[in-house]
């Protein structure tokens, strides 16, 4: 009788997940990514589990209301091309100075959504505003939230020594109230206060150049009785304003250029530096320098407004 075979037992093996190929594994479609990320908002903002800051500078909602609704415009309107963002710190407190221009401050937003989009660190711009901005109903609430203040020395260096990005437009309603035939011609920059600011709390200086907002609403007139009984600084007139009615509150289409200049270091010079007029004078005016000859060779480059 043949002898039997022994056949080893094997310990059974737990059936292992499957997993498919690269080839196979899809993508969630964008409509359930974005579907995903509003119900997500919406939880926070339900639950009341998002950060607000001292300043009631709300991230959350800016990230994904804000700068959501404005960034098709910037993008496909105006087609926004912004150079030397390597120039800005990925980390601590820098202050980006900027011409300003175009009738309504559209240019602000242009500066910082490149800031919030494509720099490394992807950074918010804290800007710095008018009284007139914080005194109107609407505005002033949003722009709180937006994580802006008043355009004063306190708040500038309280939030430049928390190490945040600061932004100052130092032409003001002067710059983007001027008419068209003054393009691209920078006005005074006041006192130079955002030097001060600078200098006593050791922060960079990134000049901004911005070409292209000049176009948006070309300003031939304005109609200064209607202003004056508004309490605002100007009401313009435009080649499409008022004669169109609310189709002239449209924005021409122009190209925009938009660079980062090489940062001016002030820490070398010591918080006393401050209160020397003669160097905050001398950097005030080393600011607009800069930014002027950035603008008269930005303008040379570009092809046409629209292109």
């Amino acid at each position: 009788m043949p002898e039997a075979r022994v056949i080893p037992i094997r310990e059974p093996v737990a059936p292992q997940p499957f997993v498919a190929d690269d080839e196979y594994v899809a993508e969630p479609p964008e409509w359930e990514r974005r579907l995903a990320g509003a119900l997500a908002f919406a939880r926070r903002r339900i639950t009341g589990d998002y950060p607000i800051d001292d300043f009631g500078f709300d991230p959350d909602l800016t990230d994904h209301v804000f700068m959501a609704a404005l960034r098709p415009l910037y993008e496909k309107w105006f087609r926004v091309e912004a150079r030397g963002l390597s120039n800005v710190p990925d980390t601590g407190g820098a202050l980006i100075v900027a011409n300003h221009s175009g009738t309504v401050p559209l240019d602000a937003i242009g500066v910082a959504l490149p800031l919030l989009d494509q720099h490394p660190a992807h950074r918010h711009l804290r800007m710095l505003g008018a009284d007139l901005v914080f005194r109107l109903p609407v505005v002033a609430p949003l722009a709180r939230k937006a994580g802006h203040t008043l355009a004063c020395n306190a708040d500038a260096e309280r939030l430049l020594s928390s190490g945040e990005l600061v932004g100052v437009w130092p032409e003001g309603f002067k710059g983007i109230g001027k008419p068209f035939s003054e393009r691209y011609k920078l006005q005074r920059f006041g006192r130079g206060g955002f030097v001060s600011a600078a200098l006593r709390t050791g922060v960079p200086i990134i000049p901004v150049s911005i070409v292209g907002a000049e176009e948006i609403y070309p300003m031939v007139g304005s109609l200064k009785t209607l202003a004056r009984l508004l309490g605002v600084p100007y009401v313009p007139v435009t080649p499409t304003f008022p004669l169109l009615g609310p189709l002239g509150l449209v924005p021409l289409p122009s190209k925009w250029l938009i660079e980062f200049g090489e940062p001016i270091h002030t820490e070398q010079f010591g918080p006393g530096a401050a209160d020397d007029p003669m160097l905050v004078f001398n950097l005030t005016d080393q600011v607009r320098e800069v930014i002027q000859q950035t603008l008269y060779r930005l303008l040379m480059q570009r092809r046409s407004v629209f292109f």
